[in-house]
């Protein structure tokens, strides 16, 4: 089965159970620092942070792979009235990827392509934000299901980001998961 195959089983699976998408917990935890503007969520599934982030003024794009999770983001964003711009995008390829300077923020939660470190990087404004969240190598966590080439190392965003102001970094080595939110202070 292709990815993208794979992905739509899985939101149509998720859809046909009647899961409403959820922000991600911790992002939830920043709003205060989130103003609006422009912003891009990579991966970004059923769009349950697209959700949040419009809900806070954020003319959001929003990403994924999966034509049945953009699909379902596009209605919920018209129904809802809010500036949700979804579209299917194979990350892996690089597709349209060449941002320079154009969001106040970029989420990324439970995707992990160390490629794209250097267009996020890139597509971040001066002062804007950084969120990202997904699984990491802690000890005891190896039967999560999840390949190690989808896997942080320790401390692998603090370094990634070590010229970026960190505002909160968290490796949950029961929950396996390293999260970061960190702000640009460069140009």
């Amino acid at each position: 089965m292709d990815t993208m195959n794979k992905w739509n089983q899985k939101y149509k699976e998720k859809l046909n159970r009647l899961e409403e998408p959820q922000p991600n917990q911790r992002l939830k935890k920043f709003t205060s620092y989130l103003n609006g503007g422009a912003a891009l969520e990579l991966a970004c599934g059923l769009g349950g942070n697209s959700l949040l982030l419009a809900g806070l003024n954020y003319q959001v794009q929003a990403m994924d792979i999966s034509d049945v999770a953009i699909n379902y983001i596009k209605d919920l964003a018209a129904a809802q009235g809010l500036s949700i711009n979804p579209r299917v995008c194979d990350l892996t390829k690089g597709e349209n990827l060449k941002w320079e300077g154009l969001f106040d923020l970029v989420v990324v939660t439970y995707y992990l392509d160390r490629s794209l470190f250097s267009s996020i990087k890139k597509g971040i404004k001066k002062n804007g934000y950084f969120f990202m969240e997904t699984y990491y190598m802690s000890p005891g966590n190896e039967n999560q299901g999840v390949s190690v080439q989808y896997k942080l190392k320790p401390q692998e965003l603090l370094t990634e980001f070590r010229e970026w102001k960190v505002l909160f970094y968290e490796e949950n080595e029961q929950e396996g998961r390293q999260s970061i939110f960190c702000q640009k202070i460069y140009h």
